[in-house]
């Protein structure tokens, strides 16, 4: 976002009256809010002279996506995760290059791309979003054994996606290629370091959690805990996104012992204020973001794009 301080408030007081109002609409029609509200952020963008809003991805990925991966990690069932861990992971590994290499395959075949090209996007798509999978399944009616999978893959297969993306700017940017046996080895160590971390961040903070029994200062630590898991996995070229997860898990099977039952309460109301508040957010940016996509396409409009798109759509689903 551009602009002095007032222009920055502007935008974010807009944001949350659409994020209040299109909820709102959402629970009305009985619809997963996400869906409405990146409908929505795309309608908005067609408005004339509405502030263009550019999401930066370090905003995201440093601000927004701990919180909310700690967030379902603490309230995802370890008993269902553990029972379901052999389908999880065959689907986080397997699902996921599986779809990498489809698309690598596909994507030439319908877009001026090449393999190389082609395998990134393909990285870059396959990895479910844990918010979204969280978000959309649980209002859909889905049976609960297969809404267990899909959240627990969905927080997991991380690794499997960022290995994929590294593998992909390898041969665009060195024009080399990683054999197998270092492609496991960088998939290992992503997971070792990300799970790692992530215990050794719970074992600090539930025998700090012990010593304190004050709701705001509980509250307060609660949210220094996934920045403080991502950063230092990030920091040791380890998975941040396993290591936020790791700790969400662990400290919910244990926060029975060093949250009082008012604690929790007074715990579980803010974080669930926070969550709808960020994940509104991102789901209004992610549809605001069609004016910079139509800008960053050189001599291109958009009813063109529209056309092209629409055409690639038939095309996909001929092959």
């Amino acid at each position: 976002m551009s602009g002095g301080i007032h222009h920055v408030q502007f935008v974010v007081l807009l944001l949350l009256i659409c994020v209040a109002a299109f909820a709102a609409l959402a629970k009305k029609l009985e619809t997963p809010y996400p869906i409405v509200l990146v409908i929505a952020g795309l309608a908005i963008s067609f408005i004339p002279r509405f502030p263009k809003v550019e999401l930066n991805p370090d905003l995201i990925f440093f601000v927004v996506l701990p919180p909310l991966l700690y967030a379902a990690a603490w309230t995802t069932s370890w008993r269902d995760f553990s029972h379901n861990l052999t389908s999880i992971l065959l689907l986080a590994i397997g699902l996921v290059t599986f779809t990498v290499f489809s698309v690598a395959a596909l994507a030439p075949r319908l877009v001026s791309l090449d393999w190389t090209g082609a395998f990134i996007l393909g990285a870059v798509i396959s990895t479910t979003d844990a918010i979204a999978a969280t978000s959309i399944t649980r209002r859909l009616g889905v049976a609960r054994r297969i809404v267990d999978v899909l959240e627990g893959e969905s927080l997991v297969n991380d690794a499997t996606g960022l290995l994929a993306l590294e593998l992909g700017l390898a041969m665009a940017l060195r024009g080399q290629s990683l054999g197998w046996s270092v492609a496991l080895l960088r998939l290992g160590q992503l997971v070792a370091i990300g799970i790692g971390v992530g215990i050794a961040v719970g074992f600090v903070i539930d025998w700090l959690e012990r010593q304190i029994d004050d709701a705001s200062i509980e509250i307060t630590i609660s949210f220094l805990v996934p920045y403080a898991a991502y950063l230092a996995a990030e920091e040791l070229s380890g998975s941040g996104v396993l290591a936020v997860v790791t700790c969400g898990l662990f400290l919910s099977r244990r926060s029975a012992r060093f949250f009082s039952p008012t604690v929790r309460m007074q715990v579980n109301a803010v974080w669930a204020a926070l969550t709808f508040i960020l994940n509104g957010f991102v789901f209004v940016l992610i549809g605001l973001q069609l004016p910079w996509v139509v800008d960053a396409i050189p001599g291109q409009r958009f009813p063109e794009l529209f056309l092209d798109c629409s055409s690639m759509l038939r095309n996909s689903a001929c092959c």
